[in-house]
């Protein structure tokens, strides 16, 4: 069953019924304008125009445009273990302003998987092509009221906007959708807080989420502030009468003073981390950390490299807490591999700010292994978003492995195009094990070269001695002898220097 929406000239074509969600793009006609034939041939939608070199087509402009393939379809809710809150009605609305239509519905995709992992079930998603998100309402007066009976249509009890909106935008489009509206960013915190398992973890996002609502309270003005009373109350007297302190500064003072709290715990924390860090750093152990776009199957990795037995799900943002183990190099050399948070585009800073400290993992790293989803419907852009999140967290002049994960269901073709674009990259399946003694060998090769070789006999009573050349360096020989246990091997310069009083002569 299909509605026509009728506003002027603005004719905006939806289709409700699931099982023509994925019949094709739907027409918007404006005039005699055929929108089709610009859709169907790649032309309708390009780069953002600049302003003074003319305006962007009429039914870009003015259309709110469907998304194919939105609505979630679930026959049991209770298959899915970690969605904890009731299951809400959502529409998807996203405002795009540069780059084609495949991006903006990439990203409506993206959001729409988001709200599938935070437990919502979504009805309808649609787009808009705008200069930029309007300063009201984010979508424009005309359009939240297209919003509103798209709303009405569908019995949706949440609106979720792609981007994140300011106060004022949050409340303005809330009056006209008469709806709970949220954006991406309080999508992200959301799952996060469901997620969170540690206590680390659930101290981060609980101040990633005081960092968002801070800016967003609302007040009631003076009806609810807190009257320092006068010759009635007893205890007031000159000076002291007055509206005193409203309910809004009540409530901003406590979240300043929470937050507070929270970062001298993180800090606390840290500290624990930092010293298990320098001991590594002490015992030169090289670091291998592995990072990547959510969901692109780092824990999955992980599993397959080191038996670690890290929850796996083909959810977003699954894993939140960091996991070390260890690992060894076909030559028996001793690395450990950290499981990090998974990266996202538009990655809230309120999230970056508060795991700083966890992603430090990455920036103190010897190696990344940048994992990518080769299945992905756009996994270029998802290199280039982790690679902004490196530069944000200091680790753009880390050593960078990329691995294209999930070749099994990837494309031929577009494995091609991510050869071409990275050269030096592996590619693997962490489910089937494909390609895993190729990034085993390629981590070996990218780790920092062991610079000393010695020869030397170790005392039997020196067990730590030859433990520590097994686990930091590399093995050439090895032999029990009378006088202690012989050993030709490749080690970090700091412990050669403890071994050179049992060096023993090059014959």
């Amino acid at each position: 069953m299909n509605k026509t929406y009728d506003h002027g000239s603005d004719h905006t074509a939806r289709t409700h019924a699931p099982d023509t969600m994925d019949a094709g793009r739907d027409a918007i006609a404006v005039g005699d304008l055929d929108t089709d034939a610009l859709l169907a041939s790649g032309t309708g939608h390009g780069d953002a125009a600049v302003p003074d070199q003319g305006e962007m087509e009429l039914a870009d402009r003015h259309a709110l445009r469907r998304v194919a393939g939105l609505s979630t379809e679930l026959t049991d809710v209770t298959e899915v273990e970690y969605r904890s809150l009731r299951l809400e009605r959502v529409v998807l609305i996203g405002v795009w302003t540069t780059g084609t239509q495949a991006d903006a519905d990439n990203s409506l995709m993206e959001l729409k998987q988001l709200a599938e992992t935070a437990g919502a079930m979504v009805l309808e998603g649609a787009t808009q092509r705008r200069p930029k998100p309007d300063p009201a309402t984010y979508v424009g007066r005309g359009k939240a009221g297209e919003l509103r009976d798209i709303v009405e249509s569908t019995g949706a009890d949440t609106l979720i906007c792609d981007g994140e909106l300011t106060p004022g935008q949050l409340r303005q489009l809330e009056d006209v959708v008469k709806v709970k509206v949220i954006d991406r960013t309080a999508l992200i915190l959301d799952i996060f807080a469901q997620h969170a398992r540690s206590r680390e973890g659930k101290a981060q996002v609980e101040l990633a989420q005081l960092s968002y609502l801070l800016p967003r309270l609302r007040g009631w003005g003076d009806s609810l502030s807190r009257q320092a009373g006068g010759r009635a109350g007893g205890n007031g007297g000159v000076g002291l009468r007055g509206p005193g302190e409203t309910k809004i500064e009540t409530d901003r003072r406590r979240i300043n003073a929470k937050m507070a709290k929270l970062r001298r715990q993180l800090t606390q924390m840290g500290m624990a981390r930092d010293v298990k860090r320098d001991k590594r750093r002490v015992r030169q152990v090289p670091a291998v950390a592995i990072a990547g776009y959510t969901n692109a199957g780092k824990s999955s990795l992980l599993n397959r490299l080191t038996g670690a037995g890290v929850l796996v799900e083909n959810a977003l943002f699954a894993t939140l807490d960091p996991t070390v183990r260890q690992a060894r190099t076909p030559d028996g050399r001793s690395f450990t591999l950290s499981d990090t948070v998974g990266f996202v585009r538009h990655l809230p800073h309120q999230l970056v700010e508060a795991f700083r400290s966890t992603l430090e993992e990455v920036a103190d790293a010897d190696l990344i292994l940048h994992v990518v989803d080769a299945s992905h419907p756009d996994p270029e852009q998802q290199l280039s978003s982790v690679r902004e999140v490196f530069g944000e967290i200091g680790a753009q002049n880390v050593a960078e492995l990329v691995v294209f994960n999930k070749v099994d269901a990837a494309d031929p073709v577009v494995l091609k195009q991510l050869r071409t674009r990275e050269p030096r990259s592996v590619e693997v399946s962490a489910r089937t094990g494909e390609g895993v003694a190729e990034l085993i060998a390629a981590v070996s090769d990218a780790l920092p070269e062991l610079d000393r070789e010695v020869r030397v006999v170790l005392p039997y009573e020196r067990g730590d001695l030859v433990s520590r050349v097994h686990e930091e360096g590399r093995i050439v020989a090895e032999q029990h002898t009378g006088d202690g246990t012989s050993l030709h091997a490749y080690v970090p310069a700091l412990l050669a220097g403890k071994l050179e009083e049992f060096a023993v002569p090059v014959g």
